[in-house]
């Protein structure tokens, strides 16, 4: 499996994040809009992310703890050309667990993807995803992760330790 450093961060003011991350990005924005469908799973999360400008998909299946903190995530994506189809596949084979809903832009930094969301029902959030190359240990993309922390303006008590699906289905 594929491995990341990750942060999520709940913030007040996504414009002027974002204004820093345009400072310091090799490329991006991407602007995506994206519907995420969660499946009940006996272990770590499986959802199916369509992008809701056409019928592509990518089902992503991850294991990450629940922390605030920077914490490790393992994690397999496979694209689909008929992403609706399949989450109807999913969906009566599975269950759905939660849906979510958002619009994302996409920027490089290094190697860190950093994702300025807005989440239907839940405000704007900042993720920040430092991909790990083999032989690269957890301890240099949690490095990463905090140094690009400070640079974008996010503090440690603005962490979350949920998904999106999660903090749904509390509110």
């Amino acid at each position: 499996m594929k491995r990341n450093v990750e942060i999520k961060a709940k913030v007040a003011d996504l414009a002027a994040v974002r204004d820093r991350a345009e400072q310091l990005a090799d490329s991006g924005p991407m602007v995506l809009r994206q519907e995420d469908t969660f499946f009940t799973c006996p272990r770590g999360r499986l959802k199916l992310r369509r992008f809701l400008d056409c019928e592509l998909g990518e089902l992503i299946y991850y294991e990450r703890a629940d922390d605030a903190g920077p914490k490790e995530s393992h994690y397999v994506v496979h694209p689909t050309a008929d992403a609706e189809g399949l989450r109807d596949v999913l969906s009566a084979a599975l269950g759905v667990a939660g849906v979510v809903r958002k619009r994302r832009a996409v920027y490089l930094i290094g190697p860190t993807r950093v994702h300025l969301d807005e989440v239907e029902g839940l405000g704007a959030f900042v993720e920040l995803e430092v991909v790990i190359q083999p032989g690269q240990d957890f301890a240099q993309g949690e490095a990463i992760a905090r140094a690009l922390m400070a640079k974008l303006g996010i503090s440690a008590d603005q962490l979350i330790d949920r998904a999106y699906v999660d903090l749904l289905r509390e509110s």
